[in-house]
């Protein structure tokens, strides 16, 4: 391994030149250049390799043996080791280079170097610790009841009066660790993009891009032996469907900056989501659930929403300062109750008022700020933003007809579908207005909500009428009674097709005639 030190007179810097002869030039050009016996690294600067640029060709010509080199050791500001370059070299041009070539040692040494190893992001690291701190939590706080219970009587009466004579220096204290909770919470507020609400990030994005890498990787395991080819219909629909998305709506950094690519899994989940670097999953059980393209655009710009705005590392945030604090209520639980039983059910009862109190009424508003910036995304990308409601609507009468129990909202992690398609509904002025100042084809004058609704009474009138014939039957005794007496579809009956009007998006996907009303299925 070769290495060159160069001490410019002029501008003070010693560096390690890559002084092969296709690369020297490129090298000195693009390599940061850093000083000697100075303290302020912002007064090195670059040399003007565009004044040396002939003379750096002739040296290059004269040196054809030296090879990149990785490391370079400093015993002294103007010598350098480990290298073999004799300092005639420059013969009768060192005089025009204007430098002076440090001390050289002729030593060699081989390096051998491990490879690269990647620390575990913080907020992995945060999920791998938190059940440890938890522990501690309890064994602290048990620790300390054990100990209260073993001293003597009137060692616990010194204890509470030398608390009491100390209250103020308590409170003191106190009140220094809620300013600095205070200060820190402060210190971490961002502002969300596109909405540009405030909210707490002690998580970056950086940190959450190296997550999802980890988690992507788990995925393409997981899921390696269920992935449609990237030559199947369903697969290029979903593929011109989120690069389209994401060209109409490169004004956004957080979309831009990002390589979107998909991945479409063999499966009947009804489910879609996109990681924070990109990776954009889709379950072709999802495009059965759709009734046409507008519909899957609107999802999948929900999904895409979720990753640009950052909400896996907003929700981790704020549960871990949650968590923070549970910490100290949960040492103190431990700490006061007489019995561990006792303890234990208090410490069930706070997770729960955490859990429905916080952690599900926080996530229920991300869901609907993703409803509100994916509508948006998907009017900006010539969309019919009509369909977005339509879409929970079907989903809502489809859990109905698979016979899924209700569950009450505030049990749940996401709005009810009822409640999506109403705020979706108050959303589509304003989505129309963005759609039309984005330069899209008109829309039919078709409403695809007043076909649904029209489809769905239709469906209710077919089987009140039914369940009359039914019940008139019975009465004649003709036919025995029917258990429930009510009539309704099969639950895996599909429900009756919606008509609608043939996919409009425009840009990329307008001269794709193939792209049929419902996608392709297997």
């Amino acid at each position: 391994m070769e290495l060159f030190c160069v001490r410019l007179r002029r501008y003070n810097v010693l560096r390690t030149l890559l002084t092969s002869s296709r690369s020297f030039s490129q090298n000195v050009k693009s390599t940061k250049w850093y000083c000697v016996g100075r303290r302020d690294p912002l007064k090195c600067t670059t040399p003007k390799t565009a004044n040396l640029s002939r003379r750096i060709q002739l040296f290059a010509k004269t040196n054809q043996t030296c090879h990149p080199s990785r490391a370079l050791f400093l015993t002294h500001h103007n010598l350098c080791r480990n290298a073999k370059t004799n300092p005639n070299i420059f013969g009768s041009h060192r005089s025009n280079w204007n430098v002076t070539v440090s001390s050289v040692t002729p030593h060699k040494q081989h390096f051998h170097t491990s490879g690269h190893r990647r620390a575990l992001p913080a907020p992995l690291l945060w999920l791998v610790l938190k059940p440890i701190q938890k522990l501690l939590a309890i064994i602290l706080g048990r620790s300390i009841r054990k100990w209260w219970i073993a001293l003597p009587p009137n060692k616990q009466q010194l204890l509470r009066e030398a608390a009491w004579r100390r209250r103020w220096h308590l409170a003191a204290t106190a009140a220094g660790l809620l300013v600095v909770l205070a200060i820190f919470l402060l210190t971490h507020l961002d502002e969300s993009p596109v909405t540009g609400r405030t909210r707490l990030l002690v998580f970056s994005r950086d940190n959450f891009l190296e997550l999802a890498n980890v988690t992507a990787e788990g995925y393409m395991e997981d899921y390696k032996d269920s992935f449609i080819p990237s030559k199947d219909p369903r697969h290029q629909v979903v593929e011109r469907v989120v690069q389209h998305l994401a060209q109409r709506n490169k004004d956004i950094a957080e979309i831009s900056t990002v390589s979107w690519s998909v991945h479409l899994v063999d499966s009947p989940t009804i489910n879609a989501f996109v990681l924070p670097n990109g990776k954009v999953f889709v379950f072709t059980g999802m495009l059965e659930a759709v009734a046409d393209i507008h519909q899957l655009t609107f999802i999948l710009g929900h999904e895409m929403a979720h990753a640009l705005i950052g909400h896996a590392a907003e929700q981790a945030s704020m549960s871990h300062v949650l968590d923070f604090l549970s910490l100290i209520l949960l040492t103190a639980l431990w700490a006061v109750c007489p019995r561990d039983s006792l303890a234990m059910l208090g410490q069930w009862i706070q997770g729960k008022l955490v859990q429905y109190m916080f952690d599900r009424p926080y996530s229920r508003k991300l869901e609907m700020e993703a409803d509100q910036v994916g509508l948006q995304l998907a009017a900006k990308a010539c969309a019919d933003v009509r369909a977005g409601p339509v879409f929970w609507q079907q989903m809502e009468i489809s859990d109905q007809l698979r016979g899924e129990p209700t569950e009450p909202e505030w049990l749940s992690t996401h709005p009810s579908h009822r409640n999506r398609a109403n705020q979706l509904d108050r959303l589509i002025p304003q989505a129309l207005e963005l759609r039309a100042s984005c330069e899209c084809p008109a829309l039919p004058t078709t409403d695809p909500r007043a076909i649904f609704s029209k489809s769905v009474r239709q469906l209710l009138d077919d089987v009140n009428k039914r369940e009359s014939e039914v019940k008139a039957k019975e009465k004649e005794g003709k036919t025995p009674g029917l258990a429930g007496g009510v009539f309704l579809p099969l639950p895996n009956a599909p429900l009756p097709p919606v008509p609608r009007p043939p996919a409009q998006l425009g840009g990329v996907l307008a001269p794709v005639v193939a792209l049929p009303q419902a996608l392709p299925t297997k």
